[in-house]
Parts: C-alpha cells; structure tokens; sequence
C-alpha cells in the first residue's frame, strides 16, 4: 500500500526508537538506568484507585459516555481552576475532558487549521506539536526561545513579522524541557499578543505543580477569549499518566468548535476512569507537598550527577526533569551515547526539542533515590 503524504514529513517518535534500542541492550544483559522518559513511577492516591474500582460497580460503568465527560468531572476541574489558579470556569460550557492532553493537541489542530496554515511552535519544545502541524498539513514556523531570554518568546520581534497566515501558536509553561517558569505579567502580554494578531494561543500547563511553589494559568486574570485556551492533565501532578485524563479549557465557543471534531472521534471516557479523576482533582494540597518532597530529594542527586559531569543547570527549574548544559566541547548526542555505552544510562539530548535545544540534556526525576544515586556512583566510578 502507499502511505497518505502527510507521513511524508512525520517521523516516529524519538523516544519510541530509542527507547527499542534501550530494551535492545538490556535483552543483551545490560543494566541499563533510564533517566529520559517523564512517565511518573509514584502511585496515584489510595483514594483515586478506591473511587476508581468503586466505579467498576457502578450500573451504568460499561456504556458509552457524554463526549464531555460527566457533568460530576467537569464541576471537579472547575474547582480545582478556582482553588489553585485563582479561575472561574463554567464547567457546562468552558470545559472539555479529554483521553489526555495529546488528544488535545490533535483535537485542537484539526478544528482550527487548514491546509497551509502557519503554526507558531517553540523551539526548543514539546515535538507532538510539529508532529500535529505536519499531519494536519499546516505548516510549521518556529518561534525562538533562548537561554538569555530565559526561554521566553520575544514577542515583539514576533509581532514585527508577517502574522497574517498564523492561526495557532503553541506555548508551554512551565515549559518542557527547560523548566522555566511564567509570569502572570507574561501572560497578559502574551494573552493581548494573541487578541491582537487573531491568532489562537494554546498553553499546555501539565507541569504547574511539580517542583512548584505558584501555579498559574494563562485564563488567569482577564474575561475569556476567543483566542486563548489551555490544555492540562492528571498524568504528571497525579501519577495517572497511563489513564489519559485531560482537559480543555476556553470559551464556549471553542470549546464546541473542538468537540465537534472529538464527538465524530471516541464515544466518551470509560466511567471509572473519571470517577478516579474526580476524586484526583479533589485530592488537598498536601498531595502536592508530598509528591514535591519526594521529588526534591531526586533533584539534589540529578544536580550532584551534573555535577560530576561538568554541566550547567539554571536554579528555579519547574516540572519532572532537569535540563543541563553541557560543555562547549562537547555535543549533547555524544554525551548521551557516552553515557549509555560506557555507564549504562540513557539521558535525553536537547536537540531532540528543536535546535535551541543543542548543547543541552534532560534528566528525568521519574527515578528512584536509589537508581539515581547507582547513576552517581557509576559516572563517579
């Protein structure tokens, strides 16, 4: 069979052919330590798995869903928006559960895009999002994000180019894989940016609580705009990443412009699974200073391995992982097979985000203490 051209400018994933190479060498007997991927190894609460079985039995668990997710998922997003980003949201009209965030991505893409469309993308950043552009056939325009800019778009130089193909632009903050942080200051610019030039800015904020102290929104402050929403998720803060849970946020009309797409793509999420989510999202902040703590004690010893290899870390980094420059004589692809062939670890190298991402590695802290610090001993050894 011929494939369809839009595979023509997608490639498979990175960490799904790596990570063959990975179960390669371990089949080989190699022990390998995997500090690459961001998939959380700590257990959702006891509560979430309690409501999760406890919907099994419930009469109606084994048919078709609403395509927005029970009205009980929705009213829990929109308090969990009012408690912890300070956002009202109605939870009938400006919310869309989603099978996880990436869902998102294509949902979004393919209710706002046609064929040759510009799409503003980071660089470096999230590769779903260009991945999406291509399959949608819209067409993808990078958007600089630098050290020296603590990895912030220059919106004004931005805004003095041709805008007038660009119908989406993506963002990510806290933003993977460098961990900055936004400003609510930000925000609003970046908010009035997007009013300005009719282009729809999408955040997708699955980091704001790990690692910390301030979690934000982009619909934070300001009445809701047809040209600003915000993707989130339940894999990262809560450990649920295999059960796809996400959401949609923004106005009502977006909202329906989206599940027109996702209604003609699923039949609703299996009820247990956001029974579970419900009780998630109303889990106390103690869930975070917990899930925090044991990330903290991960992140001293991911600092003392960049440490030992001589890398440069910025303080203040948000989300799972720890992004490091490596030194100016050597490049992230060499140091990564370095440390796989000769100490049996496989990091991330920045270039797999974008250019910028060149002379940069990211490491997970979805390791135990103890594997991180076997890590240590074998780079010290």
């Amino acid at each position: 069979m011929i494939t369809a051209k839009r595979l023509d400018n997608v490639q498979e994933y990175y960490f799904s052919k790596k990570l063959r190479e990975v179960a390669d060498l371990k089949s080989k007997g190699k022990p390998i330590i995997n500090l690459g991927i961001g998939s959380p190894d700590l257990a959702p609460s006891p509560k979430v798995l309690e409501a999760l079985n406890a919907g099994l039995n419930d009469p109606n668990a084994h048919q078709y869903q609403p395509y927005k997710g029970i009205p009980e998922l929705r009213k829990a997003v929109a308090n969990f928006y009012a408690e912890y980003y300070g956002v009202e949201v109605n939870p009938e009209s400006e919310i869309l559960p989603l099978m996880g965030s990436k869902e998102g991505i294509m949902h979004i893409s393919m209710a706002f895009l046609n064929e040759g469309d510009e799409v503003l993308l980071p660089n470096p950043g999230y590769p779903t999002y260009s991945s999406v552009t291509n399959l949608v056939q819209a067409k993808t325009r990078y958007y600089d994000l630098k050290e020296e800019l603590n990895w912030l778009p220059d919106l004004q130089e931005l805004a003095e180019t041709d805008l007038s193909k660009t119908k989406i632009m993506w963002v990510n903050y806290p933003h993977m894989p460098t961990g900055t942080k936004a400003t609510k200051e930000f925000f609003k610019e970046l908010t009035a940016f997007a009013e300005e030039h009719e282009i729809l800015v999408v955040n997708d904020n699955p980091y704001s609580f790990i690692q910390n102290k301030e979690p934000m929104s982009i619909l934070a402050g300001a009445e809701r705009s047809d040209y600003v929403m915000e993707l989130n998720s339940l894999s990262k803060s809560f450990n649920m990443a295999g059960w796809r849970v996400g959401m949609l946020l923004g106005s009502q009309k977006n909202i329906d412009s989206v599940l027109r797409v996702k209604s003609n793509m699923d039949s609703g999420m299996f009820l247990p699974l956001q029974k579970g989510a419900v009780e998630a999202l109303n889990l106390p902040a103690s869930w975070f200073e917990e899930q925090n703590s044991v990330y903290g004690k991960r992140k001293q010893l991911i600092l003392e391995l960049a440490k030992e290899l001589k890398l440069e870390v910025a303080d203040d980094q948000a989300g799972l992982f720890i992004w490091a420059k490596v030194p100016d004589d050597q490049s992230s692809a060499e140091l990564v097979d370095e440390l796989l062939y000769d100490k049996d670890i496989f990091i991330t190298p920045g270039f797999i985000f974008g250019s910028n991402g060149e002379g940069f590695v990211r490491f997970s802290l979805c390791a135990s203490e103890e594997t991180i610090q076997q890590a240590l001993k074998r780079v010290q050894s």
